[in-house]
């Protein structure tokens, strides 16, 4: 995965978490994701500007984020749409890595050359939990997520029946365990928090789910997914 800010110490919560838009919307919101026609994205899109990032909720990012040429990346939102109630992977990435140490974050990685958004993200979820390429159905992208290290993330959705028996890569992965959908896409359970960062404030999204706590990177994209499907409803 692309290098991420140090592990927050305690962050500060702000504000109480986001409106809660009520009890039955997440059933609709999970059929809308599952259900709706994606953005197709391919190489030549990464010259196109970001729609969503780190920068939004640190404005004083976005000068980072035109100072160089971002380089991509791709994560897999693999989603078992057969089960009653539909689920996402997350992985826990192992503790002794240089970056994401510890964090909780969605298969995937950077792109190698030559390579399209589809295929890092399917090559990155074999390699990690042996997910089988064969086994996930791409239904298409939600519009990339720039982060203030430098990375253009392209969020892949797919689609797969029943989880296969996965196993973590030691080498990146300690653990890997599932989020229900209905959860992520809940936008009562995104908390908004900050903490002092090269001695500023810097302000960031996380959920908390049994005793995983989500946030960074992986929290800006489930965020964003989750208002882009009910900005899609209204």
């Amino acid at each position: 995965m692309p290098p991420a800010d140090p592990a927050a110490p305690s962050p500060s919560e702000t504000g109480n978490p986001l409106p809660e838009e009520g009890g039955a919307l997440t059933d609709a919101l999970t059929a809308a994701l599952l259900e709706a026609p994606l953005v197709p994205v391919d190489q030549e899109a990464a010259a196109l500007p970001d729609p969503t990032g780190d920068h939004i909720l640190n404005p004083d990012f976005a000068q980072a984020l035109t100072d160089a040429p971002l380089k991509p990346a791709a994560v897999l939102i693999a989603v078992d749409a057969s089960a009653p109630e539909p689920d996402v992977v997350l992985t826990v990435r192992t503790s002794n890595l240089s970056s994401h140490a510890g964090q909780i974050a969605f298969p995937g990685g950077r792109i190698d050359p030559g390579e399209a958004p589809k295929e890092a993200a399917l090559r990155e979820a074999l390699e990690e939990i042996a997910l089988p390429t064969a086994t996930v159905r791409v239904q298409g992208f939600l519009p990339s997520y720039a982060s203030r290290t430098g990375y253009r993330v392209y969020p892949v959705v797919g689609l797969v029946d029943g989880w296969p028996a996965l196993t973590a890569n030691p080498g990146e992965v300690d653990d890997i365990f599932y989020v229900p959908l209905r959860f992520l896409l809940d936008p009562a359970n995104a908390r908004q928090e900050s903490r002092i960062f090269e001695g500023r404030e810097r302000f960031f999204y996380s959920y908390t789910y049994a005793d995983r706590r989500i946030w960074g990177l992986t929290a800006g994209i489930i965020h964003h997914m989750s208002q882009r499907v009910v900005s899609n409803r209204r």
